[in-house]
């Protein structure tokens, strides 16, 4: 099989989809696989590292996407990409169909079979491919809201941790998932008061036993949401359906009721957000104002530890490619509920419900 890896377009992307170990593998189950020149840089991996692996460099994504059967990537396609994909081709990359019509649209009349890392299961139902950005998306969350919470940065000019004889700031971070667990333990350890909501009553039992003493539980109801909202300097928006576009859980007019400078971190925008003034941001340009809240919406937030990030992401993804290289997309899909679960379309169609009922598409689903 000849598998594919372009580098990344999406502006400020810096991860790339696999490793130079990733490739020697590979090569030695005898595949060829094709790597864009520079597409490791921003991690850290130079073309020597690919190409003495065994990879074959080639300079332009073209090459790389009309020739490989398998195309893996760490973002959804973007730009004039979909446009070089090709019926029956397999793409393994984040496509967050939910949230992108366009997107959407334009991978099916591709007709690729696009396999998602974000909702691909293990045998438990976990989410073994998002759940590494996850962990790393929940932990800069944090960090991020902290950076803007400062007053050049158009914050309240609070410090989280407070000092002794200054309360800390309050945190509250929507979801007790991977995202929201990260974030809130983030945040405990640099000593902020920290709430964190979720509707699964033994979510927030397990939450309350091994989390910090810093930080409590709520359940996460639109009352006790709009409560906490407007007490808060930060709020990390951290909750998934997997799949499907993010519930919506703080209006436009609750942002009024919110302290002047506070910030909302939504992590979920590549889902849509939960946040109804929610829109992508990037990293060169990752905050905007409304209603004096500061919201930092970037899209890709991983991508600006690109090294950490795609060690990461590779470690996970690793396993499932040579599988896909090893026995082809049709006998995986017929054997594999991991893969299964992890196709969104195919020739066409619409494999996965969520996105087919996100984009009122359910007469496209196969």
């Amino acid at each position: 099989m000849i598998i594919g890896i372009p580098k990344e377009t999406k502006p400020d992307e810096y991860r790339v989809s696999m490793l130079p170990v990733g490739v020697e593998l590979l090569v030695q189950q005898g595949h060829e696989v094709l790597v864009q020149r520079g597409a490791g840089v921003g991690s850290g991996y130079e073309d020597d590292a690919y190409e003495a692996a065994g990879a074959r460099l080639v300079d332009e994504a073209g090459e790389v996407l009309e020739r490989g059967e398998l195309i893996v990537k760490v973002k959804e396609p973007v730009g004039d990409e979909p446009n070089m994909l090709r019926r029956g081709q397999v793409v393994f990359t984040y496509f967050h169909f939910a949230a992108s019509k366009t997107l959407t649209e334009a991978c099916l009349e591709a007709g690729i079979t696009a396999l998602a890392y974000e909702t691909l299961t293990d045998a438990q139902g976990r989410l073994p491919l998002l759940t590494p950005m996850s962990e790393v998306a929940g932990r800069m969350a944090v960090q991020e809201g902290a950076k803007y919470l400062e007053k050049p940065q158009m914050g309240r000019g609070i410090l989280l941790g407070g000092v002794p004889g200054v309360e800390p700031g309050n945190v509250v971070v929507l979801g007790g998932g991977v995202v929201g667990t990260n974030a809130a333990r983030a945040a405990a350890g640099l000593g902020a008061h920290v709430t964190i909501m979720d509707v699964n009553l033994d979510r927030l039992r397990y939450l309350s036993e091994v989390m910090p003493a810093n930080v409590y539980t709520a359940y996460s109801d639109p009352h006790t949401i709009a409560e906490h909202a407007v007490q808060a300097d930060l709020v990390i928006g951290a909750v998934l359906i997997p799949g499907a576009r993010a519930p919506m859980l703080i209006r436009r007019d609750l942002l009024k009721q919110m302290k002047n400078g506070a910030v909302i971190v939504d992590v979920g925008v590549d889902q849509g957000g939960c946040v109804e003034t929610t829109r992508p941001t990037t990293h060169r340009e990752p905050t905007y104002v409304i209603d004096g809240v500061v919201h930092y919406c970037v899209t890709n937030m991983p991508g600006a530890v690109g090294r950490t990030s795609t060690q990461a992401l590779c470690h996970a993804t690793q396993p499932y490619i040579l599988r896909l290289a090893k026995h082809g997309v049709d006998k995986l899909l017929r054997a594999e509920q991991p893969f299964a679960d992890a196709l969104n379309m195919r020739d066409g169609k619409l494999a996965n419900h969520a996105v087919a009922e996100a984009h009122d598409m359910l007469d496209n689903l196969a």
